[in-house]
């Protein structure tokens, strides 16, 4: 289990470095836009990349923000009940999670494998749609990856008498 952290681990960083690149990319693609803008002449094809930018950076962050528990989670209910409870609430959870990112990842790589075939490309820069779908798929499947680690360690914890 532990190697799978690992590989899970080093993985989710890789993607956050890309992300953190996009990030800047947006960054300066933004400043310069404005820059741009006060002598009127916008740089041709900004919101069609902020929008690519976005969602790949939007994507690669899934997991790692699963990783270091950084999603909001509303758990007033849940707390009330017996820590055995929680504990299998939360491995239901994280199931089904699971299931419908691997579910998402494989759909959006389906569209994005029709968009490689059909040529698709944005309208202001000619820009190919596909690589930026794949890239929300496989941040798709790196958050099911992270959750069945997280899916298999409670159920191993569960198992060892850890409630």
């Amino acid at each position: 289990m532990a190697v799978f952290e690992k590989i899970t681990r080093y993985l989710n960083r890789g993607l956050i470095f890309v992300g953190g690149v996009f990030l800047a990319a947006m960054v300066v693609l933004t400043c310069a836009n404005i820059a741009a803008r006060i002598v009127w002449i916008p740089i041709k094809g900004t919101f069609e990349l902020m929008g690519f930018f976005g969602a790949v950076i939007t994507a690669f962050a899934l997991g790692y923000t699963q990783f270091v528990k950084g999603h909001i989670a509303v758990d007033v209910l849940v707390n009330r009940f017996s820590s055995k409870t929680q504990k299998i609430t939360g491995i239901i959870n994280c199931a089904l999670c699971c299931v419908f990112f691997v579910m998402a990842a494989w759909q959006i790589a389906a569209k994005a494998t029709t968009l490689w075939r059909t040529g698709e490309v944005t309208e202001t820069l000619r820009i190919i749609y596909y690589p930026f779908t794949y890239a929300v798929a496989v941040g798709c499947a790196v958050l099911a990856l992270v959750l069945v680690v997280e899916l298999f360690k409670s159920v191993l914890s569960n198992k060892e008498g850890d409630v």
